[in-house]
């Protein structure tokens, strides 16, 4: 029985399909066009009450009872539960993972999606300090990751990827449009090159999400 994501062509969806792709669970896609406000619809804020994509239906849940699951990093969470991939078994490695993975959803994405808001605005003082102040701290946040990941192939553990470079990479995904040049983030540069370059990371990236 296959996954049902619920999701649109975004950040947050897109860190979902690559991670199934990554896992090799079976799924099927289920968009919700979030631009004609189909998030609001009675029969997905049954399982996702924040309105928000992405959002899982698993049939085969724990105990094999069906379960769903909404928020990015929750996903993440339960998919590396559920395969026991992507996500170290001794605690003490763990904690990078959570540390990353809550640094993703705490900063390196809800700042890069002002960035994209403020884009959308009419021209004119308002948008222009918006745009500033959200744009000096993705880079700030760029720099960060790129700090991290000297001397470092993957962001939280240092043999594979982790839920976490997933999580991260959906947002580097959008750098352009973040106005954030990779040339002078070089291991940035490197680890977003590395990673979309693996096979399943770039199906991820090329399946239909609405």
């Amino acid at each position: 029985m296959s996954i049902t994501l619920w999701t649109w062509n975004t950040p947050n969806g897109r860190k979902i399909s690559v991670a199934l792709e990554e896992m090799g669970l079976a799924y099927s896609v289920r968009p919700v066009n979030i631009s004609k406000g189909e998030q609001f619809n009675s029969e997905f804020l049954a399982f996702s009450p924040n309105n928000r994509i992405p959002a899982i239906q698993d049939p085969d849940g724990p105990d094999g009872k069906p379960i769903t699951v909404f928020e990015s990093g929750a996903i993440l969470l339960y998919l590396a539960e559920k395969t026991g991939r992507f996500m170290p078994k001794d605690l003490r490695a763990r904690v990078p993972v959570y540390e990353w993975l809550m640094w993703q959803m705490g900063g390196f994405g809800p700042m890069p999606g002002q960035v994209h808001h403020f884009l959308m605005q009419p021209e004119g003082p308002a948008r222009d300090y918006g745009f500033k102040r959200y744009h000096d701290e993705t880079k700030r946040l760029y720099g960060v990751l790129d700090r991290r990941l000297e001397g470092r192939d993957f962001v939280a553990t240092g043999s594979e990827p982790s839920i976490a470079d997933f999580a991260i990479l959906g947002w580097a995904w959008r750098h352009e449009r973040h106005q954030v040049d990779l040339g002078g983030l070089p291991n940035v540069k490197r680890w977003y090159e590395a990673m979309m370059a693996r096979p399943a990371t770039k199906r991820g990236f090329e399946v239909s999400l609405g």
